[in-house]
């Protein structure tokens, strides 16, 4: 699949200096700004067309909040989010709401992402209300049945309600709504996260089809690493408010450079741990740091094994190190490498 680093393409998103702090308050009737949540705190980032692209990290990192500032649902601090070579925070209020047409979100929770009062045609339809000009009345109920068969379900279920479907069959209602409006970027914030094992994989499989053949980008969010590189072309690592790693699917799994990417990666469980070329695991000292004060250098440095006292005073920037092959934000990249973790 292409690639925004592979000559002659122009990336469909890129995410540039993005930063979202929340305030945070204290009083009832003069509120006073005491703090600031860290959510995401400067995410450089691009999406090549047809490309999928993971963001892996623990709860808590920024994911869901790098979601919605794609979406331009929360206006950033800083930074910018270009689709298609345009600042979607810089657009007037018309023109993003066409926009919008053209990246969609699939949600985390079937469960409640969907109006348990409306009918599952009523809900893959509602898009055609917000934009009428994608499909005149008459042809609105035709479509919604494409969509549902689009997606593996029964058409004939059209007047059915979210209750009388399983998870993995309401997650299906939940992308055909997104493929209502024929939009060209996906983000898929967690969207198996809540299905069984089993249901994950008919999901994720539905999902690399319907990219097939209709050419979709995906943004895939995920703290699960192995949905992760099923799908994904590329992977950024997430921690703290910021990209840590970032590379493509085979150098992140197979050759992590970053000692945060090494211990999630130690951590997935393999079918025999004792086989030869599997690392042990790493175990990460303490819990994450608050994102409201996080650590001066390195966000990583109060939990890593091997922090050195430059960590404390000067922050990594996400680069290319000598001896290592794809940007990684940590002073001693090159010096970690270890292979065999999946």
């Amino acid at each position: 699949m292409p690639s925004p680093s592979d000559a002659g393409s122009t990336p469909i998103l890129e995410v540039e200096g993005l930063v979202k702090h929340f305030p945070v308050t204290q009083g009832v009737l003069f509120k006073r700004e005491v703090g600031r949540v860290k959510a995401v705190d400067g995410v450089d980032l691009q999406l090549g067309r047809g490309e999928t692209l993971g963001v892996v990290g623990e709860s808590g990192c920024g994911k869901s909040t790098l979601a919605r500032l794609l979406l331009a649902a929360e206006r950033p601090t800083s930074g910018t989010v270009r689709f298609d070579g345009q600042d979607i925070f810089a657009l007037p209020r018309r023109e993003l709401r066409a926009l919008r047409r053209r990246i969609q979100m699939v949600l985390q929770d079937p469960y409640s992402s969907l109006n348990p009062r409306m009918t599952v045609g009523d809900i893959v339809g509602e898009p055609f209300e917000i934009h009428p000009e994608v499909a005149p009345k008459g042809e609105r109920r035709a479509k919604v049945r494409e969509l549902l068969e689009l997606v593996g379900l029964d058409p004939g279920h059209v007047s059915r309600y979210p209750h009388q479907f399983s998870g993995g069959q309401r997650q299906r209602v939940g992308i055909a709504r997104a493929l209502a409006l024929r939009p060209e970027v996906v983000v898929c914030d967690e969207p198996v996260s809540a299905l069984d094992v089993s249901v994950q994989a008919q999901v994720m499989n539905l999902l690399a089809e319907l990219q097939r053949e209709l050419g979709l980008s995906y943004v895939f969010i995920a703290h699960d690493l192995a949905a992760v590189r099923h799908i994904s072309d590329r992977v950024a690592v997430m921690y703290l408010g910021k990209v840590v790693e970032l590379g493509d699917e085979t150098e992140i799994y197979d050759h992590p450079t970053h000692p945060y990417t090494q211990a999630l990666l130690s951590a997935v469980p393999v079918p025999d741990p004792d086989a030869p070329g599997w690392a042990d695991q790493i175990m990460l000292e303490g819990d994450p740091p608050s994102p409201l004060d996080p650590p001066s250098g390195c966000r990583l440095r109060t939990r890593c094994w091997m922090a050195r006292d430059v960590c404390a005073t000067e922050e990594p920037e996400l680069v290319i190190r000598p001896g290592s092959g794809h940007p990684s934000a940590c002073h001693f990249a090159a010096e970690r490498l270890i292979t065999g973790t999946g």
